[in-house]
């Protein structure tokens, strides 16, 4: 077993070598961020200062920590490197067990338990939510919170406001509305829970953490909230549900809000459910696909663009794309396009802000891979060039983590931007990596427009090319 294992790591170790090698052709940017520990969760917020070069943006992580000081929720600032900017020899020169100069720790919150799960509002991004070890939905203002100091025995910041409702643990599904200030979550409970905080937004964005609990009721007739995470009562007003939904039958691992729609939305769970919902129509489920997958679903997204098209990833190690129009056959998913292109589960899938046929899926093999369905079914292949064995509709694989990508998120304020992080705990023993990354242009670009450009830069070597 010891040599397998082994055998395994030098595997991992010759890939990620490999990739190394390739980065100054593959990427127009790469930044790599040694994490003392895990964040299961990277998330960006607003843009906050404007360059010549580049952008600096918020970026929400966590520490997952072994008990030793307490867990926390980490607003960062990242300097985003803009396109054709940075040299292809620089973005390649980084150390894997060093922070990048590119990301700088702003304000530490101390989290009352783990953070499993964090999502931004989009209305106001500087208002986040957090899934912990409890039924609760963490409510925070980052801007307004004050800056801690994370050491053993310190008191764990005041969440601006606690969403109660679920009956057990809700630790991974959460998801923010796009239209209106509302809140999903899912849980242990097999419900699906649905909060709107409309009344409290205003408050939280002028600095609510300094404000008396009677500040955030608005007209919800708050209460104080009760205990969360690591069992010390937080001294915060709370928020109950405008619905409980009902209608899987194992734990709730992800949820969605459609994106043109504040009252329909979607859920999967460890039951193989992919469920549509309308809170219009009561608590029920509109549509239950009972088979979506062969095994315990993991993520959903659906698609900015096209409110038509949702995604599913699987332990079943495989992404499925569903038309909602045609979701399934007796009760058995019936997806539009399968992309297996993964060999271990998907633990996170979503859709491209930039380009509505473009998503991407992040597994427990190490890959982040960068899908384009509209390629499916067409020719991959160039005359004359070498026939690829490529997954159909995969057309870029970020290699660059050594262990489980467990969360990414596409930058909106920065077209083609990722932040990704991998728990590196099976391959280092310990912490995390985080890297922001920007595949280059030449990838995805219509073909004729890349031959044209490489055309003329083809022309330039030539002319500069000194006569004998």
């Amino acid at each position: 077993m010891k040599e397998r294992g082994r055998a395994g790591q030098r595997s991992v170790d010759e890939r990620y070598t490999q990739w190394k090698s390739l980065v100054p052709v593959l990427y127009d940017w790469l930044a790599n961020h040694n994490l003392v520990w895990p964040s299961l969760s990277c998330r960006w917020g607003p843009q906050v200062e404007h360059a010549t070069y580049k952008n600096r943006q918020r970026l929400y992580l966590s520490e997952q920590t072994d008990g030793s000081v307490p867990n926390t929720l980490v607003i960062a600032n990242c300097d985003v490197v803009k396109p054709r900017v940075a040299a292809a020899e620089h973005i390649s020169q980084f150390n894997e067990e060093a922070r990048s100069p590119f990301v700088k720790k702003f304000k530490t919150i101390i989290h009352p338990g783990e953070v499993n799960r964090i999502r931004e509002l989009p209305q106001n991004s500087k208002i986040v939510g957090t899934h912990t070890d409890s039924p609760d939905v963490l409510i925070w203002d980052v801007e307004s919170q004050p800056n801690r100091h994370a050491v053993l025995g310190a008191a764990p910041s005041r969440p601006d406001l606690v969403l109660t409702g679920h009956e057990e643990n809700a630790e991974f599904a959460l998801s923010m509305c796009p239209i209106e200030p509302l809140v999903l979550s899912g849980g242990k409970d097999k419900s699906v829970v649905l909060w709107s905080i409309q009344d409290h937004i205003s408050t939280l964005g002028e600095g609510a953490a300094a404000k008396p609990p009677e500040a955030f009721t608005g007209n919800s007739g708050g209460k104080q909230a009760g205990k969360s995470g690591n069992n010390k009562t937080l001294d915060s007003p709370t928020v109950e549900p405008r619905g409980v939904y009902q209608g899987h039958e194992d734990t709730v691992e992800d949820v969605q809000f459609c994106p043109s729609s504040a009252q329909e939305f979607c859920s999967v769970g460890d039951d193989s459910c992919l469920i549509l919902w309308d809170a219009r129509v009561g608590f029920s489920p509109v549509v239950k696909v009972e088979k979506a997958h062969n095994a315990d679903l993991h993520c959903v997204d659906w698609n900015p663009h096209d409110v038509n098209f949702i995604l599913t990833g699987s332990a079943d190690n495989s992404v499925r794309m569903f038309d909602r129009r045609n979701l399934s056959s007796g009760n058995i998913g019936s997806p539009v396009h399968k992309f297996e292109g993964h060999s271990a589960a998907v633990l996170c899938v979503q859709w491209s802000p930039d380009q509505a046929s473009v998503f991407g899926s992040a597994a427990e093999d190490g890959f982040l891979n960068v899908w384009d369905y509209e390629k499916v079914g067409k020719k991959k292949e160039r005359t004359g060039t070498r026939a690829t064995s490529s997954p159909p509709g995969l057309f870029f694989q970020h290699a660059g983590h050594r262990d489980k990508v467990v969360d990414f998120h596409w930058n909106a304020s920065d077209p083609w931007t990722i932040v990704s992080v991998s728990d590196d705990c099976q391959s280092t023993g310990g912490g995390g990596t985080l890297q922001i990354w920007r595949m280059s242009d030449l990838i995805y670009r219509p073909e004729e427009e890349v031959l044209e450009e490489l055309e003329k830069f083809k022309s330039h070597i030539l002319n500069c090319t000194p006569k004998s």
